[in-house]
């Protein structure tokens, strides 16, 4: 019996590593207002190393439409305008030679419908997520039945993984939700 609830408080943390990967992945979305969580994940080269951008710089949002990336060394500029661009966030940088400036420009209605299909595809492939964990963890469950646990208990877990993986994915439909409005907010 331990070994069930072993697996089971398992497959909940594997459950809330989806549900955290998926709200990343929402962050990345950008929904019409500038956010410093827009450059999450943006790497600069720094000293031979790929560093965060938030670790070699302050980013703040003065207004709805800009975000301005101060770096700690003036030197390091051009790596920090180098790595926004060759990332994927569609954003052209200012450089003043003190900071960096990057102008969000309003989303048009194409580019909205677009975003709100990427925050679905992100959404199904956390739920695909979880339904693999449930997969995974039914498996396990199934290979205690040799180990003289009785089919109630197995069955009973089982039933368990499907709560937790319906109560998941009700929590992903959720953040879908919230993220299809804030971008479809103009």
């Amino acid at each position: 019996m331990e070994e069930i609830e072993f697996y089971l408080e398992e497959a909940r943390e594997s459950m809330e590593k989806a549900i955290h990967h998926v709200n990343f992945s929402f962050s990345k979305i950008r929904a019409g207002k500038a956010t410093p969580g827009m450059l999450d994940g943006i790497m600069v080269e720094y000293y031979g190393n790929l560093t965060p951008l938030n670790q070699v710089s302050s980013i703040n949002t003065p207004d709805a439409r800009s975000i301005v990336i101060k770096p700690w060394e003036k030197k390091i500029i051009p790596d920090i305008e180098r790595a926004i661009i060759n990332s994927d966030i569609g954003l052209n940088p200012q450089n003043d030679g003190e900071l960096i400036r990057l102008n969000v420009p309003p989303l048009s209605e194409e580019r909205r419908q677009q975003l709100v299909k990427q925050a679905k595809h992100e959404a199904e492939l956390g739920k695909v997520g979880i339904r693999t964990v449930r997969k995974e963890t039914n498996i396990r469950l199934k290979h205690l039945l040799k180990e003289h646990v009785s089919e109630d208990a197995v069955k009973k877990a089982e039933d368990e993984v499907q709560k937790l993986t319906d109560e998941y994915c009700a929590k992903i439909d959720e953040m879908l939700v919230k993220k299809e409005k804030d971008i479809l907010t103009v």
